[in-house]
């Protein structure tokens, strides 16, 4: 059992004193920089999708299926 209590002490220690937090101006401008990130993956993957889907029901109404 002390070695999960030494290892919990630690780990505590650790992110008190060595871990480098971000600043809150730098945790806003990488929060906004990973929104816009992830609004163009969304809208890459939305026109990917509307590409394909437009892509197949052509080629089924040219097939008649």
């Amino acid at each position: 059992m002390s070695k999960v209590g030494s290892y919990v002490q630690e780990a505590y220690d650790e992110l008190l004193h060595k871990v480098s937090w971000p600043t809150w101006e730098e945790l806003q401008q990488t929060t906004v920089i990973v929104l816009i990130a992830l609004g163009l993956v969304t809208a890459v993957i939305f026109g990917m999708d509307f590409v394909g889907e437009n892509v197949l029901t052509f080629i089924y109404k040219i097939l008649g299926k």
